[in-house]
């Protein structure tokens, strides 16, 4: 009887004992496994966010992609103007930004303090202008600082295309039109005069006895007397008509819309105005004249190379009456 009770006390003490054991384990169990749905939980909620940042960033970079993809719309003109109003409507499509202007004169400046403000300078490194643009939310700054590169990529364009136009078309020396690009003015200018049934009257010019200053003072002070004589000339005529360097010391003139008598009074205007002028050269003061050959259209001819030849023969008569004079191709 004895045993059997140690038995059962015995067994109640094991089964205790396991359920001591198995509930502990078990519970080891449970906690590690609650920790484990709660690590996939926040696994879940990283995996969330993750995407979502990744989405972001896909969008950020698709956006800045399009942006810096701007650049062959933006250069796709050789004009500074279209090339910064296109600039202006792709910064107002993608960052809201209206009030934005190209300023090319620095003294300006003082009008945008509370404007954002970006220099643009050549590929020299010489000022091209400034962007200035106003209310622009901290958010697109960046987008804005892309699109002013793309903008100054394609001001360098226009900038350049420009300058290489120049001196297609400008005497390097002189600053006036050059002999090409003189007759071609010259050419469309005689065509409209005929369409039109308009005068015109050409002139060419030759700087008296240059040759004896090129060898008294140097040819340097010889081009400082070219450079002033053009000057003197170019600002005497009209707007509407042109000059070019024909060759040498010789220029050419063409006086749009003008009868042979007006074209007396402006030949002879500019003679005088020459005659006149006080040129400072280096350490030199000099005085200089110029003989003036004048042809006129239609009365001379309608040939653009025999109004040339006419014009030439008229001034090698100024030149041999004495000089300093002006000339005109007999009809």
């Amino acid at each position: 009887m004895l045993h059997i009770v140690l038995y059962i006390i015995l067994s109640v003490a094991c089964f205790l004992l396991l359920r001591e054991f198995l509930g502990e384990r078990l519970s080891r169990k449970t906690a590690e496994l609650d920790g484990l749905f709660i690590e996939n939980a926040r696994l879940l909620k990283d995996k969330g966010e993750f995407e979502a940042q990744n989405r972001g960033l896909n969008k950020e970079f698709t956006q800045t992609v399009e942006l810096y993809e701007l650049t062959k719309d933006i250069c796709k003109s050789l004009d500074e103007e279209k090339v910064f109003n296109i600039f202006r409507q792709n910064l107002e499509k993608h960052t809201g930004i209206t009030d934005c202007r190209y300023i090319k004169n620095s003294g300006e400046l003082n009008k945008y303090k509370d404007y954002t403000l970006l220099p643009l300078n050549s590929y020299e490194n010489q000022p091209i202008g400034y962007l200035a643009c106003g209310n622009v939310p901290g958010e697109n700054k960046d987008k804005l600082s892309i699109l002013a590169q793309q903008l100054l990529i394609g001001l360098r364009r226009a900038v350049l295309y420009q300058k290489v136009s120049e001196l297609a078309i400008t005497d390097t020396l002189t600053q006036v039109y050059s002999r090409r690009y003189f007759l071609e003015r010259f050419n469309e200018e005689l065509r409209r005069s005929r369409n039109n049934k308009l005068r015109l009257c050409f002139l060419l010019t030759d700087i008296d006895n240059f040759k004896q200053y090129n060898d008294r003072y140097g040819h340097l002070v010889g081009d400082g007397i070219l450079l002033q004589v053009s000057k003197t000339i170019r600002d005497t005529i009209r707007q509407i008509d042109f000059i070019g360097r024909y060759g040498g010391e010789e220029l050419s003139i063409v006086l749009a819309e003008t009868d042979r008598e007006q074209a007396n009074f402006a030949a002879e205007r500019i003679r005088q105005a020459v005659a006149s002028d006080v040129i400072r050269v280096y350490d030199e003061k000099l005085k200089v004249t110029i003989s003036i050959g004048v042809s006129a259209f239609p009365e001379n001819s309608g040939q653009l190379n025999d109004l040339i030849e006419m014009a030439d023969q008229a001034l090698y008569q100024a030149k041999a009456s004495g000089k300093n004079r002006v000339c005109f191709s007999p009809l």
